[in-house]
């Protein structure tokens, strides 16, 4: 599912308008984007956990080359299921 299916899917939903699906998508991900900038953790119980960890630096082989790189630390966003969403995958 793409952002343009995903509003559609929201919008009939919630039975809203396309325009404000996409508005409240787009302010979701505004948010979540700025949080996790800040070092935040967002919890949405029976979701999951957005949250930011920290990767180290380390040691890469350049597969074109075989040379020796080094990689740098770097911060990742993360997302933990939470187990209602587990559970309704599975």
């Amino acid at each position: 599912m793409n952002k343009t299916e995903l509003v559609n899917a929201i919008a009939e939903k919630a039975e809203i308008s396309k325009a404000d699906a996409k508005k409240a998508v787009d302010a979701f991900v505004s948010t979540v984007t700025d949080a996790l900038k800040e070092g935040d953790k967002i919890a949405l119980v029976g979701f999951g956990t957005f949250s930011v960890s920290q990767k180290a630096a380390r040691k890469g082989v350049n597969p074109a080359t075989g040379a020796t790189i080094e990689i740098a630390a770097k911060n990742v966003a993360k997302f933990k299921p939470g187990a209602e969403l587990a559970e309704a995958v599975k």
